[in-house]
């Protein structure tokens, strides 16, 4: 499990879906996310962007940030559900 998040969370249902909820997701998957999140990183400590470039990407970078651990917790509430013994199927959102 990740470091610092908890386990112990309250099961929540998803939000409503909406018509603005039709926009793409910010990344195809996790490890996507992930593997983006991590280039960004890297152009950002080198230190070599023009400011506004910097600013765009560490936006980015924020928005993967939440991508990620928003997946990452659907998992580990998934993965409480399974523990409890009250199996559902898997919904990706």
């Amino acid at each position: 499990m990740t470091a610092g998040i908890s386990l112990t969370r309250p099961m929540t249902p998803p939000p409503a879906r909406s018509a603005a909820a039709d926009t793409p997701p910010v990344a195809p998957s996790y490890e996507a996310a992930l593997q983006e999140l991590e280039q960004l990183v890297a152009q950002l400590d080198a230190g070599q962007l023009p400011l506004d470039q910097l600013l765009s990407r560490y936006q980015r970078g924020a928005e993967l940030l939440a991508f990620c651990r928003d997946r990452l917790q659907a998992v580990e509430q998934q993965i409480q559900v399974f523990e409890a013994g009250q199996s559902k199927p898997w919904v990706d959102e």
